[in-house]
């Protein structure tokens, strides 16, 4: 088994308290919300919403996937980090075990958030994974982000 890792970094405007109450705290319920053709819902089947829980997010009729399970691996509420790791679903093929994830949300000068990310997958054999094989997914989770950032713009109010 081989571990590949990926690095990203990204800014926001929104301030890492508010982006992590909606980016993980609340998300269960907000990027249903807000994008139910990328994702359609997400339920909690183990566990109380902390450190071990496993939640069944079940995908959009645009998405490739039906659903992915991920485990909660670490909640930091005070200092914004948040991982967890993909551990079942049509996402994961033969040749990944399973994919890890991690956030961080860190003040900037400006008042909103960088958010550093870290992604790792480990592999089953062999198998190696390069950053082309992961950028369809990195696009994605981009894009859900900027829609998540955008209604928060627009709703300044909401999971202050």
């Amino acid at each position: 088994m081989g571990v590949f890792t990926y690095t990203n970094e990204s800014t926001s405007v929104i301030p890492p308290p508010r982006l992590f109450k909606a980016l993980v705290l609340e998300a269960d319920t907000l990027i249903p919300k807000i994008a139910p053709q990328s994702v359609r819902s997400a339920e909690i089947v183990e566990g109380d919403g902390g450190v071990g829980t496993v939640k069944k997010i079940s995908f959009g009729e645009g998405s490739h996937y039906s659903y992915v399970k991920h485990r909660i691996d670490g909640l930091d509420k005070d200092n914004f980090v948040y991982s967890y790791s993909l551990v079942e679903g049509d996402a994961l093929s033969d040749k990944v075990e399973k994919i890890s994830y991690e956030i961080k949300l860190v003040a900037s000068a400006d008042g909103g958030s960088t958010i550093k990310s870290t992604s790792n997958y480990h592999t089953t054999g062999d198998v190696e994974i390069k950053e082309e094989d992961v950028k369809a997914g990195k696009e994605k989770a981009t894009g859900l982000f900027k829609l998540i950032e955008n209604y928060l713009v627009a709703n300044p109010d909401a999971y202050n």
